[in-house]
């Protein structure tokens, strides 16, 4: 299960984890494979504490970063990046959210009875990482550590953060979900292409990974990796990955229901009596497509008396203390996260070791099954 990017990042298996839970980042890059953590939601401060803590846990094995610098966003009073300071834009992004979303989302949440948050714990709408001078903050907590990887997650990074990353040492990945983005991130001077079918959770494209996979390996030719993402679950996923031109998989999904996630009960009992066929891409969550569990959240935006998403990073801003009431009340109905079509398949809770080994034994099984049949 050797392929370039195992060289290129010193890991045993070509199989990156995506994860928000720095003890699934550690356990999957000491399995033999390279964690990610999705810095998005933390500050600087936070990140920073983060990243302290994988590097004297993760007994010197790879790991990388994944930040959201977004190709476009709400315009902010007409400004434009570098104009406004970060520690304002919360603040002046919050008075361009209109008081009907706020009155909508406020009903919404009287009628299935969610309590509102303790006065200390109330705050304004989050920003997070969503935001260009954000996530550069994140990308210089990330670059003081020895990372080995920094991701995009949406559109291609800005040159100047390739560079920077480049002088450290440090490769960098994109996300893409169609062969003009993957283009658009070779040109920029990535070193490694994420194909993201439709079937991943979080912000995905309408292109499935079957098709997706190969279209954008013939298209960047053979200078740049391709690692395969969305649907991936299985070792016979892997196969067909590697199969289809990649040297390697991105996953994320799979590890919202392992014993070291920290997902909630609830959310880890939602995700195992899933289907495959309970997802939605909704724009509920960030204003951008995003794969979703479906529940009454996902279903509510789309009644007749919705007022419509905000573009981001006003639409999460908008519902951040919202569900952050929903998952302190532990509304089942409500509760929903980005999760894959690969839901189906995550049916009991497992640790990360055990996940790595399915991982690469239905592989090794696939491999033998179909070499039997050329023989």
């Amino acid at each position: 299960m050797k392929t370039r990017v195992c060289e290129m990042f010193g890991i045993e298996l070509p199989i990156f984890a995506f994860s928000h839970c720095r003890d699934v980042v550690a356990a999957v890059s000491k399995a033999g494979g390279m964690g990610v953590l999705g810095a998005l939601a933390y500050s600087p401060e936070q990140l920073e504490i983060e990243l302290k803590w994988i590097d004297d846990n993760v007994d010197g094995k790879p790991y990388g970063v994944d930040v959201v610098m977004p190709a476009k966003v709400a315009d902010l009073a007409g400004t434009s990046g570098g104009d406004v300071e970060p520690e304002k834009m919360a603040a002046q992004f919050g008075e361009m959210i209109p008081p009907q979303h706020r009155e909508w989302l406020d009903r919404l949440l009287a009628e299935h009875n969610i309590p509102e948050l303790p006065e200390e714990e109330q705050t304004g709408g989050a920003l997070l990482g969503w935001v260009h001078e954000k996530g550069r903050q994140q990308v210089d907590v990330a670059l003081s550590h020895d990372i080995k990887l920094l991701a995009n997650a949406l559109g291609s990074p800005p040159e100047d953060v390739v560079n920077l990353a480049h002088e450290h040492g440090v490769k960098v990945a994109a996300l893409c979900g169609t062969v003009a983005q993957a283009e658009r991130h070779v040109a920029r001077g990535v070193d490694v292409v994420v194909a993201q079918g439709t079937e991943a959770g979080g912000h995905t494209g309408e292109v499935s990974s079957l098709v997706l996979w190969p279209e954008v390996v013939d298209a960047i030719g053979p200078d740049t990796p391709v690692l395969g993402a969305g649907g991936i679950g299985d070792g016979r996923q892997i196969a067909a990955a590697l199969a289809l031109g990649c040297e390697g998989v991105w996953t994320g999904s799979i590890w919202l229901t392992t014993a070291e996630s920290d997902s909630s009960p609830l959310v880890q009992e939602k995700l195992m009596a899933a289907t495959s066929r309970d997802t939605v891409r909704s724009r509920s969550w960030t204003g951008k497509p995003a794969r979703m569990l479906r529940t009454e959240w996902t279903e509510a935006w789309e009644r007749e008396d919705s007022p419509g998403y905000l573009p981001m990073p006003l639409q999460y801003m908008l519902i951040s203390n919202a569900q952050r009431r929903i998952g302190r009340s532990q509304n089942p109905e409500l509760t929903t996260m980005p999760v894959g079509q690969v839901v189906g398949r995550m049916n009991k809770v497992r640790p990360v070791r055990d996940v790595m080994f399915d991982l690469v034994e239905e592989f090794v099984e696939a491999t033998e099954g179909v070499h039997k049949l050329v023989e």
